[in-house]
């Protein structure tokens, strides 16, 4: 079985930073992709950032702000998120795309969450 275990959330005034943590551990697997969703009260979740072996995403409203990161041996993913605002309020949400041995097709892991909040 694979686990998602993020840190790093809280509580931090507009303009400034976080950086959010999630390590994934287990055995028998590989990561082919790791990323951060958020889901603010009331909306759907948004995929705010990920990275694969040669690709990374942010999404529009995180570009220039947050930057993801992954440790591939330690099978961790960081946000570091600067000159947040109030509208990054919400649950962060780790996501890795595992490939379990003897398996073909990936499978979505989620970690528990972490709130993060920004006041203005």
């Amino acid at each position: 079985q694979v686990q998602l275990v993020e840190s790093g959330g809280g509580l931090v005034q507009a303009g400034g930073s976080l950086r959010l943590s999630c390590a994934a551990s287990g055995s028998g697997f590989r990561i082919s992709g790791m990323g951060w969703f958020r889901q603010a009260p009331g909306k759907q979740p948004d995929l705010v950032a990920s990275v694969t072996s040669d690709s990374t995403y942010y999404s529009d409203s995180v570009k220039g702000r947050f930057t993801i990161t992954r440790n591939n041996a330690m099978n961790t993913v960081w946000l570091e998120m600067n000159s947040l605002s109030p509208e990054d309020t919400a649950v962060y949400y780790c996501n890795a795309k595992v490939v379990r041995r003897g398996w073909v097709s990936e499978s979505d892991f989620w970690g528990q969450g972490t709130q993060v909040t920004v006041s203005s």
